[in-house]
């Protein structure tokens, strides 16, 4: 899943630890949402899409599926 969240961070002038801090998780799950190495919880995401006054659907934007990705 693509995401803005670190754009949307570096555009208050935050860092990683204090975005970590208002969110309540380590800096390391702020580095990994960010490199889109991990996907928050549906809970972290409405938290994120809060702090940042924004709907989840601005921030996180799921990638299109790939051929061969369906469901059984």
């Amino acid at each position: 899943m693509k995401n803005k969240v670190k754009l949307l961070r570096e555009e208050r002038r935050w860092s990683q630890g204090e975005l970590a801090n208002a969110l309540g998780v380590s800096r390391q799950t702020v580095i990994s949402i960010e490199k889109e190495r991990y996907n928050p919880s549906l809970a972290l995401a409405f938290s994120i899409a809060s702090l940042f006054d924004c709907p989840i659907e601005a921030i996180f934007v799921p990638e299109p599926k790939k051929k061969g990705d369906g469901l059984l």
